[in-house]
This record gives structure tokens, sequence and C-alpha cells, in this order.
């Protein structure tokens, strides 16, 4: 699945295939993710709804 990630470095979004899709906090905050790589090796993480992140068939880690 591609997802749209920012950038920092090249200060734009990409549009980049999820790696994984990880969740962050415990079960009274928890929030989701996914995980990207640029076309050099970059890690990308960009945070989404849960209903986008059930959607995913990306591996969780």
């Amino acid at each position: 699945m591609k997802h749209s990630f920012y950038d920092v470095k090249a200060k734009a979004k990409v549009e980049t295939d999820v790696v994984t899709k990880v969740t962050y906090g415990d079960d009274t905050k928890k929030r989701y993710a996914f995980k990207g790589k640029t076309a050099d090796g970059r890690n990308l993480t960009a945070f989404v709804g849960k209903a986008t992140w059930d959607g995913c068939d990306a591996p969780q880690s």
C-alpha cells in the first residue's frame, strides 16, 4: 500500500510504500502510524487514524 509521507530533509511530501504499521502509547492514548523509507534509505513516519491503519495490509511491528 502506498501512503503520503512528509520528508523533513527534502521539505516536501513524498509517496512511498508502507513498510510496517506501528502503535505508540498505552490503551488510553494509543496512536497509529505507518513507517516507510525514502529512495535513499531514510526512515519516514506518518501518523494516521485508526480506520486508515486498520485498512492497511502491511505487517504490524
